[in-house]
């Protein structure tokens, strides 16, 4: 991920009064996870799984704290359980960050699958989401959200569009 885009996502996180990040790790949100671990504002946790994290984000909201997870797209996928329980059964709305793997341009055999059922078990589990592919879109998405997550009670999701994560660096075997 670009350095600017990794400094507009912290940035913003602080803005929104985040205190909490959950990650489960993932290559194109790498660098952002550094630099939100490397900054006191932030309690920030490594999970072992999408759903962990989800649990931990909506554990934190109901004790008044805003809180992210940052996954890869396919953890919506991963954390369906957890999503569906909180957020529809019981109104915990969690705030979510992943960038679009299967982007159209993206790269590796394994990533199609991931675009092709995002946006569909997003819609699914009635999660509000916004797919930010230029850089002045990072900033209001991502203060918009927490907004969004507590006046409908409602899952949100800021998702980065493959021109924010890769630099036009990658290998043309990948």
């Amino acid at each position: 991920m670009r350095e600017s885009t990794i400094e507009t996502i912290v940035e913003a996180l602080k803005a929104s009064r985040v205190e909490l990040c959950c990650y489960l790790p993932d290559g194109w949100l790498a660098g952002a996870e550094r630099a939100l671990a490397d900054d006191p504002a932030f309690q920030v946790v490594n999970v072992t799984n999408e759903g962990e994290g989800v649990a931990m984000c909506a554990g934190a909201w109901l004790g008044g704290k805003r809180s992210v997870m940052l996954m890869e797209n396919s953890g919506v996928r991963m954390a369906c359980e957890e999503l569906a329980r909180l957020g529809l059964n019981n109104g915990v709305p969690v705030f979510m960050l992943m960038p679009y793997r299967g982007d159209i341009g993206d790269w590796p055999t394994w990533a199609p699958p991931h675009g092709w059922t995002m946006e569909p078990v997003l819609q699914a589990l009635r999660v509000q989401y916004r797919i930010v592919r230029r850089f002045d879109e990072i900033r209001p998405a991502i203060v918009g959200a927490p907004r969004t997550q507590s006046a409908g009670r409602t899952h949100v999701a800021v998702i980065f569009g493959i021109e924010l994560c890769v630099d036009g660096k990658r290998r043309t075997s990948e």
